[in-house]
């Protein structure tokens, strides 16, 4: 064919795709699936496009997976995941390590695989995808400490994953001495590359004034890759540096910060999509009966005993270090929302393009992880908002950003909230002066049935309704504490001791 086809084609299916995420998007499904479909309808057993190539998978997978993680960066509040951090970097590092162990042993019990494999099929596992819990948890209402734990987990474990699957796959693998000393190096190297990047991203564009506006979200995702590369060139983590790099930045006070995030968001669609095309496209579902069974036990190990003994064994280490305490519901919604993305299976592309893995191994673990990822995700992607009900976690009446587009709020130092007031909060009734907000925070606006108005100090709010909250940044905290609590407890929530933490 020749290359206008190509480019129609593409097209074609790049739309297709954009309109198949509204579907996805009312149904809960996670949009990978559905690219993953797409994948398989043009390939050897649809319209029969051959695509064979393990080494050219790996490669143009790992660029965008590392996409992805920059606009996670970008776009992750500091504010609302700070406080997550300490237990999403032990669920990243003691929690991956656990998880690779506890899928190794019953793999190689149960399913008769060598410990090489069996390592190396719990180390592809380990890792959540950001893509994944990005798309699907970003739209849960949960409370910030719980949705931040999860997205940082989940932008912060590829790298040591990675790093393990790497090893796993390399012609002589090293003693585990040398192997924790090597991922200590490489997550240190990754780390510091970032925390450099980053600040020294924000302070040129500050200084340097581009002539033309929409070169700013551009400058932002190469000094993005100028980290990642940074970071490999000097045997470090890329993917934690431009991770890193990429939430310095978007936390920061640059210019026109809205569109560099709009655009990130943007490419990493674009990246999702081809993505998740290529690697359906990578699949063989001629071979895939052969894994069904042996994926389908794998996966049940995964999501019923080693996640939930990762988040608990993780948990425990939290709350003897005092930096943290999860109860039971938490660690139960945490043990279920841990999806598996592109991540494995772009990481079961290494060991295949490994000549020191036989081939037939490695293409029998790409097609198990394959299966693992779409009935799982097929599974635990519609029922998160269920669960988190069920477990009592559901917060829609929590405070979510509104995307703005323009300068103005940024040279103010200001943010623009939206609250969405349901059934059952205690908002209703209240009037605008009760809700007693600091003096650098004001409603604005309403939105009541399709109507659009201005409040005044008596206007009392109703369920159903929609305010916009303009605060200064400094504000913005107490205004959501208060906003959450006065929902909980009512106008008198300060009396009962509610906080709205």
């Amino acid at each position: 064919m020749g290359w206008d086809v190509w480019l129609l084609l593409g097209a074609g299916i790049v739309i297709a795709a954009i309109l198949a995420v509204r579907v996805a998007h009312r149904s809960g499904l996670p949009s990978l699936l559905i690219f993953l479909g797409f994948g398989l309808l043009v390939g050897e057993s649809g319209f029969g496009l051959q695509f064979e190539n393990p080494e050219l998978a790996q490669q143009m997978g790992l660029v965008a997976l590392a996409i992805i993680l920059a606009e996670g960066g970008l776009t992750t509040n500091w504010n609302h995941v700070k406080r997550s951090i300490p237990t999403a970097l032990v669920l990243a590092t003691v929690g991956v390590g656990i998880s690779v162990a506890a899928v190794a042993v019953p793999v190689h019990l149960l399913l008769g695989m060598d410990w090489r494999t069996a390592l190396l099929l719990g180390a592809i596992l380990a890792s959540t995808d950001a893509a994944a819990v990005f798309s699907v948890l970003r739209r849960l209402p949960l409370p910030p400490r719980l949705a931040g734990i999860l997205e940082a987990e989940s932008g912060l474990n590829d790298a040591p994953t990675v790093i393990a699957v790497m090893l796993l796959s390399a012609a002589t693998s090293p003693s585990l001495g040398s192997a924790l000393l090597l991922v200590v190096f490489e997550l240190t190297v990754g780390a510091i590359v970032g925390l450099a990047v980053g600040p020294l991203g924000v302070y040129a564009l500050r200084r340097i004034a581009l002539p033309v506006s929409g070169l700013y979200p551009i400058a932002v995702l190469a000094l993005s890759f100028v980290a990642y590369a940074g970071a490999v060139l000097l045997h470090g983590s890329g993917f934690l540096a431009i991770y890193l790099a990429s939430l310095v930045m978007g936390n920061s006070r640059m210019p026109h910060r809205a569109a560099s995030r709009g655009f990130a968001e943007g490419v990493a669609w674009l990246a999702q999509i081809g993505l998740f095309v290529m690697l359906g496209m990578l699949a063989s579902p001629s071979e895939m009966p052969s894994a069904i069974v042996p994926g389908l036990v794998a996966g049940l190990i995964l999501v019923l005993v080693v996640r939930p003994l990762s988040i608990v064994l993780s948990a425990q280490l939290v709350r003897l270090a005092r930096v943290d305490r999860l109860n039971w519901r938490e660690q139960a919604f945490l043990s279920w929302a841990g999806l598996r993305g592109a991540v494995p299976i772009v990481l079961a592309t290494i060991p295949w393009a490994a000549d020191s893995v036989a081939e037939g191994t490695a293409k029998f673990v790409f097609n198990e992880v394959f299966v693992i990822v779409v009935v799982y995700t097929l599974v635990q992607g519609p029922t998160l908002p269920f669960v988190a009900k069920l477990l009592g976690l559901s917060t829609p009446d929590e405070a979510r950003d509104l995307e703005v587009d323009s300068a103005p709020l940024e040279e103010l130092n200001a943010d623009l909230l939206q609250i969405k007031v349901p059934p059952t909060s205690k908002l209703h009734g209240v009037e605008i002066f009760e809700l007693r907000l600091p003096t650098d925070a004001q409603v604005t606006l309403i939105v009541r049935d399709g109507r659009t108005f201005v409040p005044a100090d008596s206007t009392r709010i109703r369920i159903d309704d929609q305010l916009l909250v303009v605060t200064t940044a400094a504000c913005r905290d107490p205004v959501e504490r208060r906003i959450r609590a006065i929902s909980r407890r009512g106008k008198l929530a300060g009396w009962f001791g509610e906080l709205g933490t």
